[in-house]
């Protein structure tokens, strides 16, 4: 299946900067500490067993070879690399190509802002043949003789813009009565997905190599199946079709020029680990949000949860900001401290990376 849904391996929700529960795991985590001095077996009932491998944090973008999946990927290059943690920033399936984020030791906690960035895809689209999975891993299911014109293909592409209802293929990973639409599908019990809603900013016509083939640029959201799109796109023309070929050309803040081949960092035999300068910091993964620049004052009255009116920062709200529960990168003094959400008429701290002292303003006696 050529895999193009966005799901983490490991899905990190953002905290709110006040935790009432923090300081009673941390007495219990000292209470666990000091019972594991007292003899206790190291791994046993109240022991910490270290983790394996080493402990790295940042992005390597791999360029997927078709034929393989992103799990693969995954174990691969933690292998490669050693590491102690790894997951992925949005799944590929093994006929597609292109970017795969793999995520080390903290960038796990940035994933779903990478997932909700936008994505870029190119993909072949073969008429006159459908797939139960959509695309040209799967089974024939119908055949047509009819082939569109270029100028019914760009007729039709308008209806599949903006905000529209998707239905997932059936192989996909949504969960139906606790199991996943691709176990049931090759079982036999195929599910009735119902749609849902999904964001295609950009879906273009970019070449026609023969009648059989169309190849298109697409740009969306989160959670958008180019199967899908390529499916009904098909039906909208009057005949049917698979995507053919796919390609990831862009995961929101990571492009092309930030991949590397997967062979690259591939080790065999007695040979080193990659060097971890191939990975980029953990904060690459939110180049894509708007900068707010704050005073001292106000990222200290963010980072202890205080919500402060947007009337404080007119003029200072970056243009792509959106105000109506966007996310912002909180900038103080040239650093990122944090990220804050934009809603209803104020800045509300939504994870917060560095503590802040208090500060008062002064006034000379």
């Amino acid at each position: 299946m050529a895999g193009e849904h966005q799901e983490p391996q490991r899905e990190t929700h953002g905290e709110r900067p006040h935790d009432r529960h923090a300081g009673d795991r941390q007495a219990g985590d000292r209470q666990a500490d000091r019972r594991g001095q007292k003899g206790g077996r190291p791994g046993g009932r109240h022991g910490h067993r270290k983790p394996k491998g080493r402990p790295l944090d940042g992005w390597l973008i791999i360029d997927k070879p078709s034929g393989i999946g992103s799990t693969e990927v995954v174990n691969r290059v933690k292998r490669a690399f050693n590491a102690q943690k790894a997951g992925h920033g949005g799944t590929l399936d093994p006929l597609a190509t292109g970017l795969l984020p793999v995520a080390f030791g903290s960038a796990t906690k940035t994933v779903p802002y990478v997932m909700d960035g936008t994505k870029a895809y190119h993909f072949t689209l073969r008429f006159g043949e459908a797939r139960d999975t959509d695309d040209a891993d799967g089974q024939v299911t119908a055949t047509s003789d009819l082939r569109p014109t270029d100028e019914e293909i760009r007729a039709a592409l308008p209806q599949f813009r903006g905000e529209i209802m998707q239905v997932p293929p059936a192989y996909s990973a949504i969960k139906v009565d606790g199991q996943r639409a691709y176990d049931l599908a090759r079982e036999g019990a195929a599910p009735v997905l119902m749609p849902r809603p999904a964001r295609v900013d950009k879906f273009e016509l970019i070449d026609r190599p023969d009648t059989d083939t169309a190849i298109f640029a697409v740009e969306s959201g989160k959670g958008v199946y180019m199967r899908s799109l390529a499916r009904d796109l098909a039906r909208a023309v009057g005949t049917v079709g698979h995507i053919a070929t796919l390609r990831r050309l862009r995961v929101g803040p990571f492009r092309e020029s930030h991949a590397v081949s997967l062979d690259s960092v591939t080790v065999t035999g007695d040979a080193p680990p990659p060097s971890p300068d191939l990975l980029l910091p953990v904060m690459t993964a939110l180049a894509d949000i708007p900068a707010l620049a704050v005073t001292e004052a106000e990222a200290a009255r963010l980072s202890f949860g205080q919500d402060i009116s947007l009337v404080e920062f007119m003029g200072r709200v970056p243009d792509g900001a959106n105000l109506e529960g966007g996310l912002v990168r909180v900038v103080t003094g040239g650093r990122l401290v944090g990220l804050a959400m934009l809603k209803d008429g104020l800045v509300r701290p939504e994870r917060w990376l560095i503590r802040s002292e208090p500060v008062h303003d002064q006034t000379e006696g």
